[in-house]
């Protein structure tokens, strides 16, 4: 099989990027599907990756993120520091570690950091974006955050790298 162009990468790229800015406009539009478009970014910025575009990649979470902020201003903060970065540091993970232990240290250090990026948010949606969250939330917000949240990341993670896979199979099929 002969070697992808550059045109396509960033044909590929900018596909993605519409896909994911597209969706992250509509997540910040309408309350209810904040946490789709925050997902379906997520699985737009995959598409590049299954190619092994990682610049690619790369610019079109900063294109997505860059596209949909003067509508969604302080709604692209979750994207911004975690939702976007993730699929390129699994990929990377996927790619350099090998051995179990450095992968148990990875799956560690990517929960502290959803954890830590999942309180940022909180804070910027509430002061900054003007969200409200219900009173036992607030009361119970780290209990959610640090014990919730690295039991939701874990099984997360673990279906990222499903949908990473599927996405790689379902691109496979493109002739470049």
């Amino acid at each position: 099989m002969k070697k992808p162009t550059k045109s396509f990468e960033i044909a590929l790229s900018a596909i993605a990027a519409a896909f994911a800015a597209g969706f992250l406009m509509l997540g910040t539009l309408n309350p209810f599907l904040l946490a789709t478009g925050y997902l379906v970014a997520t699985f737009a910025l995959m598409v590049p990756l299954s190619k092994n575009f990682v610049w690619g990649s790369a610019l079109s979470y900063l294109a997505a993120g860059l596209i949909a902020l003067p509508l969604g201003l302080w709604k692209i903060v979750p994207y911004a520091v975690f939702f976007g970065l993730h699929p390129i540091v699994n990929y990377l993970q996927k790619r350099y570690v090998k051995r179990t232990p450095f992968k148990v240290l990875c799956l560690a250090a990517k929960a502290v950091w959803f954890d830590l990026a999942m309180w940022l948010s909180f804070f910027v949606l509430t002061s900054m974006a003007g969200m409200e969250f219900p009173a036992y939330i607030a009361r119970y917000l780290y209990y959610i955050i640090f014990i919730g949240g690295t039991l939701f990341f874990i099984a997360y993670d673990i279906m990222i790298f499903f949908c990473q896979r599927s996405a790689d199979i379902a691109v496979r099929r493109i002739r470049r």
